[in-house]
């Protein structure tokens, strides 16, 4: 078993919404790693950030994603910061993932630089952004097989282009 795609992208890419739509799309099952974090810790993110630290988190999460991709056949949205763990980017070698990235303006504006993202809370969330952008632009392109810029367009034309990019890995 092996899912059709995986979303992988910074805070604000859209993974949740573009992973949903494509999943209608394709007449798939959707799955979010960070939901399946929360559902197997019964914990909030920002809670296990805030008490436990992001080393705790990244492993969970790492588990979640090795797990969902063993189990999982169709659509899944990994955390923008997923592809930080070596061990990730070596289990998604081969599976057909779709870098949706972002511009900082767009990427702001859409996140609201709210201190619900753990990583994005500060004195300057706007250049802790910035920062998280510019260090990991270079990993979510290294294990992407697709990259589809999404400042400039709606979710269904988002969707529609990661569609045809994926068919054409296919030929």
């Amino acid at each position: 078993m092996s899912p059709r795609a995986i979303v992988i992208g910074p805070p604000g890419a859209g993974k949740t919404t573009i992973g949903r739509l494509l999943a209608e799309n394709l007449d798939v099952r959707f799955r979010d790693t960070d939901a399946d974090v929360v559902e197997s810790t019964g914990r909030e993110i920002p809670d296990i950030f805030a008490n436990d630290g992001e080393p705790a988190f990244r492993e969970l999460e790492e588990r979640a994603v090795d797990t969902a991709l063993r189990e999982h056949d169709g659509v899944l949205a990994l955390g923008g910061g997923a592809v930080l763990s070596e061990l990730t980017r070596e289990r998604l070698a081969g599976h057909p993932v779709v870098f949706l990235s972002v511009g900082l303006a767009e990427g702001a504006r859409r996140v609201g630089l709210s201190t619900a993202r753990p990583l994005l809370a500060g004195i300057n969330p706007r250049a802790t952004f910035k920062a998280l952008l510019d260090a990991r632009l270079p990993i979510y392109r290294s294990v992407a097989a697709v990259e589809v810029a999404t400042d400039e367009l709606e979710p269904a034309q988002v969707v529609d282009r990661v569609v045809a990019d994926l068919a054409a890995l296919a030929c």
